[in-house]
Formats: structure tokens, sequence, C-alpha cells
């Protein structure tokens, strides 16, 4: 049996993860017996998927499931492994501090952060209101221990929101303000030409 890792010591991991040779690959669990199948094959960290945790519990996707009903999920998942485990909390649903306390107290030691608004509008947060949720969540995981992996998501493809000529650079602006605001990767679903995917990585 692997000696147990602090927490600390998981979110480092995690995040060395990130810069190791070989592309890191995070399979989405949505309950312990599937973090099991998961971490019994050897992968080295284990991600929840949002879509498939509310599923199951009969929520459809779209923050929809409560908070408390996500992290005490994700609590179950990251008590049942060994190894780094990152959440998708979606949007970081209305209370972004308490979110990411409720995070650092399920044992996971990253999370997956988009940019949709849920409030109602159908498009995205603004850029200076999403740089302070990503800042606050790097501050209150630092107060409580753990540096947290932030991975900032950009919906701006994914949902087709503006002009499609617009995309490219409204996405780069935002990754990069998420860089800037302390995200460690940052995540732009939805665009899949090999030469953009280039161009934005150089940008």
């Amino acid at each position: 049996m692997k000696p147990m890792i602090k927490q600390s010591e998981k979110a480092e991991l995690l995040r060395r993860l990130h810069h190791g040779p070989e592309i890191l690959v995070l399979p989405n669990a949505w309950d312990c017996a599937s973090a099991r199948i998961f971490y019994q094959a050897g992968f080295p960290a284990i991600a929840s998927t949002s879509a498939g945790l509310a599923n199951s519990l009969g929520y459809p996707d779209g923050q929809r499931i409560p908070r408390e009903d996500m992290l005490a999920a994700v609590k179950r998942i990251a008590a049942c492994v060994n190894v780094p485990v990152t959440a998708d909390l979606e949007a970081g649903y209305e209370d972004i501090a308490k979110t990411t306390a409720g995070l650092v107290d399920s044992g996971a030691v990253g999370l997956n952060l988009e940019d949709l608004d849920y409030r109602g509008t159908g498009g995205l947060l603004e850029i200076g209101e999403q740089v302070q949720k990503i800042e606050a969540v790097r501050r209150i995981g630092d107060e409580l221990g753990v540096k947290l992996v932030i991975n900032a998501r950009t919906d701006v493809y994914l949902a087709q929101i503006g002009e499609p000529e617009s995309r490219f650079g409204r996405a780069g602006d935002r990754l990069r303000a998420y860089i800037e605001a302390g995200a460690d990767c940052v995540f732009l679903p939805g665009l899949a030409r090999r030469d953009s995917l280039g161009a934005l990585s150089r940008r």
C-alpha cells in the first residue's frame, strides 16, 4: 500500500505533472467506483466531471447541482484514492470564497473554473469579474495551506459567443488575463484547428 500523501504535497505533485515530459491525461470520475478504476489503472491524477457527477445524482449539467452536493461527491472521490484529485466546479457557484474553502475541505487540490455567466444572461462574465474570482481562489487556498492548481477555462468557442472572427482574439485576451491573475493553466474547449491551437499557445 502506498503511503498517504499530504494534501499540500498532492497539490505540488499535480502542478509538476502538468510540466512533465508527457501530456497529462486526466480521466474524469463521477463517483468512488469510477475513481478507483482509474486509480487502479495507474493514472497519476484524477479529475471529476461536472456533467457526469451531476447526472449521476439526478441533476442536469450547467451548475444546477447544489454546491454542497457537488463538493460532498468530490470529497468522497478524493477520500477513496491516494493521488491528486482536481474538481470541475463549473463557474464556482454564487460564493467563490465558500466554494474554495469547501474544495480544500474536500481533500481535492485543484479545480476547473469556467467563465460562463450562469445568472441568466447566457454570456460570459466580464474579464475583471473572472480575474477577481481566480485571485480569490489563489488567496484562499494559500491561506488554508493548499496551493490549489487552477485551470481557468473560457467558453468563447464552446458556447459560440460573439462574432466568429472575433473569438480568437477575445479568447486570447481572456486566457492571458487569467494566467496573469494566478491560473496555473488555461483551457479553451471548442477550438479544434491545429494551426489555431499553435497560434494561441504562442500568444
